[in-house]
């Protein structure tokens, strides 16, 4: 049974929020809004928000938001985590009001990833207006994107992921980035929305706690302008302009003021999980995506 919907949101700490108040608005073309302890709530679509920018000691990725697909579900997937054994912590009253759920629960991965588990949805519902005229963002029951998350348990978190929580294998990618360097495992997996996947798993570390995570937005043309507004921003970039293979995306990576990338992108595979088969990638992309930009 798959338990879990999409990613919801992101949970993201900062030690200046006030420029991921500018890169949301001015790079992304997201809303972004006060919220309650000096944070930031990033809006993407008619939801209060996408990610939760909490200001801290570090500039790093805290927290994966995961909306489980009915209140059945978001029991059932409780229940199936305490049944492996893992440690879940029930929400308090003021967290549930802080992240505008009627159910929350907290639990960590085999690699140590933090996690949310989300039901109820009793947030605000008002319209998304870009600030700089971004046409909107694909959401809805597909949820904020996907996320890459670090994991260097991989045997462990890869069936963490698909037999407590249910996700399925989209696809498997084995990296070698040199002819002698070792292979690094990338798995791609979806949830019941049929993204092709809103979570991926990398066996490797990241010091920010995020490979990645993923926006998309709805035509090429708004990945072109947002591409020249990065370029005209001095913001970063991790990844030229190209198109995967496994899901399809066009797509360019650039910095966040959290020290993770983000992908900009448009036209992701939507897959049926009930008779979706497992690929096996043999490139990252057919053209495009140097990710040898990011470390020069």
């Amino acid at each position: 049974m798959v338990k879990i919907q999409s990613l919801a949101y992101l949970v993201v700490q900062s030690t200046d929020v006030s420029k991921w108040q500018q890169y949301a608005e001015q790079m992304l073309g997201a809303m972004a809004v006060p919220a309650p302890g000096g944070g930031l709530f990033v809006k993407l679509d008619e939801r209060d928000y996408r990610m939760a920018i909490v200001p801290g000691a570090e500039d790093r990725y805290l927290a994966s938001g995961w909306e489980a697909a009915s209140e059945s579900a978001f029991k059932a997937a409780v229940a199936a985590l305490e049944k492996a054994g893992v440690a879940v912590t029930p929400g308090t009253a003021e967290l549930k009001q802080a992240r505008g759920f009627q159910e929350l629960v907290s639990f960590a991965d085999p690699s140590g990833n933090q996690h949310e588990l989300v039901w109820g949805y009793k947030g605000g519902n008002k319209p998304f207006v870009s600030p700089i005229g971004v046409s909107g963002f694909k959401t809805g029951i597909f949820g904020l994107g996907h996320t890459v998350l670090p994991a260097l348990n991989f045997d462990a978190t890869l069936a963490f992921f698909k037999d407590v929580l249910g996700f399925g294998l989209s696809d498997v990618f084995k990296f070698q980035p040199g002819p002698d360097a070792p292979v690094i495992r990338i798995y791609f997996l979806h949830g019941a929305s049929g993204r092709h996947h809103s979570l991926a798993l990398a066996e490797m570390p990241s010091p920010s706690g995020c490979v990645h995570a993923m926006v998309e937005v709805n035509s090429m043309t708004e990945v072109g302008l947002a591409h020249d507004r990065r370029e005209k921003q001095g913001i970063k970039l991790m990844a030229t302009l190209g198109q995967h293979e496994n899901d399809k995306m066009t797509s360019f990576y650039m910095m966040t003021p959290s020290n993770f990338a983000l992908e900009y992108g448009w036209g992701g595979m939507i897959v049926d999980p009930a008779t979706y088969r497992t690929t096996e990638t043999q490139q990252v992309s057919i053209w495009g995506h140097d990710f040898s930009v990011g470390f020069r």
